[in-house]
């Protein structure tokens, strides 16, 4: 048996919730462009990860026109102690989505377009086809739009991820979540090591390829535990990292163990950026698409003078 540090406890006598800091509250979603985007979504029959997450941002984003379509439906077949989205066996597989998708992309004149889906343990080699279709879709209707996708980790199968590095994104995503200690409750069916060696084989298997990770804090890990996590990323030459605050979705979900500070998200970014990432996005509100566009121009290479 490993020792008590392993171990995750929970306790199951209530708790009184902590107070939501000022720093923590979000625009509520109103605006034109937040109906139009949300019409659209439903005319399409897509889903969207704002949504089904329920991101903070969403208010913020939609007015801006942008989103993260979320792809191989609705239902996840993983049950994440974080996570929102509706847990369950889910439908088969829409091969008409990925033309859906580049079609909503195509209304909105996307720029930057952002493409995740839910896990589908299911059928991991479909999914990633779908991934693909939608990134040669998009390209097709909008060719000047650049494509971020965040994937699942497709239980560690190469030939999956060799189908979405094949379609060539610009930016390929796969969030590591928490520190390895607190796998087994916050991810579940992950591995640490597995997210780890995709990351890695993104670069192995299309060297160029930009890739991008996501960590959230507040679910009882340690700093020096995630200082580790930023140090083990940076040496899979991880490009950008994104870190925010977790929030509990519902009463059904993880608690949450503290809030951090906007000066503690300040000082996690530096400690990021001593391991060679290209850029850090750290702070209450930072979810992994959030802000992407200005992510993805801060890693272009320079022009050449």
């Amino acid at each position: 048996m490993g020792s008590s540090a392993e171990l995750v406890q929970i306790s199951l006598s209530p708790q009184r919730p902590q107070p939501k800091p000022g720093w923590l509250r979000a625009r509520a979603p109103v605006g034109d462009n937040y109906h139009n985007l949300k019409t659209l979504a439903r005319g399409l029959g897509l889903h969207t990860v704002c949504e089904s997450a329920q991101c903070p941002n969403i208010g913020e984003c939609w007015n801006h026109r942008t989103a993260t379509f979320m792809l191989l439906g609705d239902i996840c077949t993983r049950r994440c102690g974080f996570c929102a989205v509706p847990k369950g066996k889910p439908g088969p597989l829409d091969w008409d989505e990925p033309r859906r998708v580049a079609e909503a992309v195509a209304t909105l004149g996307l720029k930057h377009a952002v493409v995740t889906s839910v896990n589908r343990d299911d059928d991991n080699l479909g999914g990633a086809r779908i991934f693909a279709q939608t990134i040669e879709e998009i390209r097709k209707l909008t060719p000047e739009c650049r494509v971020e996708v965040l994937i699942p980790d497709f239980q560690g199968w190469d030939d999956a991820l060799k189908i979405v590095l094949d379609a060539r994104p610009d930016v390929l995503n796969h969030n590591t979540e928490t520190v390895p200690r607190l796998y087994r409750v916050v991810r579940s069916g992950a591995r640490y090591e597995r997210t780890l060696k995709l990351l890695e084989n993104a670069k192995k298997f299309s060297p160029g390829m930009v890739t991008k990770s996501g960590v959230m804090v507040g679910l009882g890990e340690e700093m020096a535990e995630l200082v580790e996590v930023f140090r083990d990323l940076g040496a899979r030459g991880v490009d950008i990292l994104t870190v925010g605050q977790y929030l509990r979705p519902s009463r059904d979900h993880l608690p949450i163990a503290r809030y951090y500070s906007p000066d503690e998200f300040l000082y996690l970014k530096k400690e990021a950026l001593r391991f060679g990432f290209r850029h850090v996005e750290s702070g209450p509100l930072v979810r992994s698409s959030y802000h992407a566009h200005e992510q993805a121009e801060a890693t272009k290479p320079a022009p050449n003078c």
